[in-house]
């Protein structure tokens, strides 16, 4: 399986142009979208809810990871194997927090070079035909490195990083931080709850979301609609 987590939009032509690579060479091998609409140009708050989402990733998929808005610039290009399970991608800290997680982590420049490669999209042009090539198992056109780190983020992301269908605010918060006080949000104070139906109609919430992260809710309504709440916007843990 190859599973792909990217900041492409399922809207316009890039998602299809990547999947298209990978199934030009691997027409058989299943093609999973775990996420299509990660934080643009945003690598700090993706890295956070990649953290969260591979969980579920079974550890003989090959994770194709593109939010890379220095494409074709001077950052390198990643293949990192944690715990089994081979990630590619650029090296810009989206992979932080699953390093930091990780208990065995190898570390690889990807020197191989398709003969196409644009400038601006290496999602299809390197990074979804290196997938291919991890699945098949071949490792050709892999350079060790020392691993790449960014020691000065911290090991949660107090702030919202992304905005779900229902209008739904994810934090970068594992959820085994949150307290019964709940979180603060700029001068107001969100209870914190188990699930939707212990709250009355329109009431904020946060709680522990499926993917184990604290998330802040409205039942029957859309956090996205609250004041203050916004992609960026810092939570603290009460």
């Amino acid at each position: 399986m190859i599973v792909t987590f990217t900041d492409f939009g399922a809207q316009g032509p890039y998602l299809g142009q990547m999947e298209m690579a990978i199934r030009r060479l691997a027409p058989t091998v299943p093609v999973v979208h775990l996420l299509a609409d990660a934080p643009m140009f945003d690598p700090r708050a993706a890295a956070y809810l990649l953290a969260a989402l591979a969980v579920d990733v079974p550890h003989d998929a090959v994770m194709a990871c593109v939010v890379d808005p220095g494409v074709g610039g001077s950052r390198a290009p990643l293949a990192l194997r944690l715990d089994g399970r081979w990630l590619v991608g650029p090296d810009n800290g989206l992979f932080e927090p699953l390093i930091r997680r990780a208990v065995e982590v190898e570390a690889f420049e990807i020197a191989w070079r398709p003969d196409r490669l644009s400038a601006t999209f290496h999602g299809r042009d390197l990074f979804a035909p290196m997938a291919v090539r991890l699945a098949g198992g071949d490792v050709s056109g892999l350079r060790p490195v020392a691993t790449p780190r960014r020691l000065d983020w911290p090991d949660d992301l107090a702030r919202i990083i992304y905005l779900d269908h229902y209008g739904n605010a994810w934090t970068g918060l594992r959820a085994s931080l949150l307290t019964d006080a709940g979180l603060a949000l700029g001068d107001s104070t969100i209870p914190r709850a188990r699930t939707f139906g212990d709250v009355p109609k329109g009431r904020a919430f946060c709680y522990e979301n499926s993917s184990s992260l604290v998330e802040i809710a409205v039942n029957g309504g859309r956090a996205s609609e609250l004041p203050g709440i916004e992609l960026g916007t810092i939570v603290t843990i009460c």
